[in-house]
């Protein structure tokens, strides 16, 4: 969190900060296509994006967005080449170890969810240090989607509920909602509000698919390397023009 904005410090006048998202989500898309249009590695496109991550952290701080989630990983992101692969995994590593005491002194709370156990056990301890140091930390909530796949999730939690109702320990007609969601990965935070995807794709990609039941989503042209403020500025205009009426008249 080191480069600071050179633009859109306060909340731009136009956005009712009574109707912020209480919960962002981002599907950081378009890293690889960025560098490839610069004419660099597709490396240097996840550098960039990491940049841009950072600055939307801390714009959702500044402009009272009180927590933010993104997907940084896939289940699916294994199937790609061992370098960019490996290079990622050093790249997750290294920020957390350079940034963990600038975000202490933003008071960021930062969480992980998926499937953590299969990561390098390098970047295992790196994530439970920065989890561990920052959980008092109530400045923004944070959530990393690292070795992330929303049907995995589900199973996972299907699994559990299932165990709990063998065991005796629960009857199959106390299974709700609620009770679902509390066995989510996600269920130290709400829902997202709002889903961001960048890149023009238009899809979930095995993310937070029991999360984003009533989610509003914007999708924009921008390849994440180009999202900067005034790009998240458009994306919560248009949040606030929506009327979000759950499935009501």
């Amino acid at each position: 969190m080191t480069a600071k904005p050179t633009a859109l410090q306060e909340l731009p006048a136009d956005l009712d900060r009574y109707r912020l998202p209480k919960h962002v989500a981002v599907i950081m898309d378009g890293n690889g296509r960025w560098a490839k249009r610069q004419g660099l590695p597709r490396i240097m496109g996840h550098r960039r994006g990491v940049d841009v991550l950072k600055d939307l952290l801390r714009c959702c701080k500044d402009w009272g967005v009180p927590a933010l989630t993104a997907y940084a990983f896939s289940t699916e992101n294994w199937g790609r080449p061992l370098e960019e692969v490996d290079f990622l995994m050093m790249l997750f590593e290294r920020v957390l170890r350079r940034e963990l005491q600038e975000m202490m002194q933003e008071n960021v709370q930062i969480q992980f969810v998926g499937n953590l156990s299969a990561l390098p056990q390098s970047l295992q301890d790196e994530i439970e240090r920065s989890v561990n140091d920052t959980k008092q930390n109530r400045g923004i909530q944070f959530t990393v989607a690292t070795n992330y796949g929303g049907r995995q999730e589900i199973l996972q939690a299907c699994q559990a509920i299932a165990s709990a109702v063998q065991q005796g320990k629960l009857q199959p007609e106390e299974i709700d909602e609620e009770l679902f969601s509390r066995h989510l990965y996600t269920a130290h935070v709400g829902d997202p509000d709002l889903l961001i995807r960048t890149s023009g794709e238009m899809r979930l990609s095995n993310f937070l698919l029991w999360q984003m039941a009533y989610a509003e989503m914007y999708i924009t042209e921008a390849l994440w390397p180009d999202f900067d403020r005034a790009e998240f500025h458009r994306a919560l205009c248009a949040y606030q023009q929506r009327d979000r009426r759950f499935g009501k008249v």
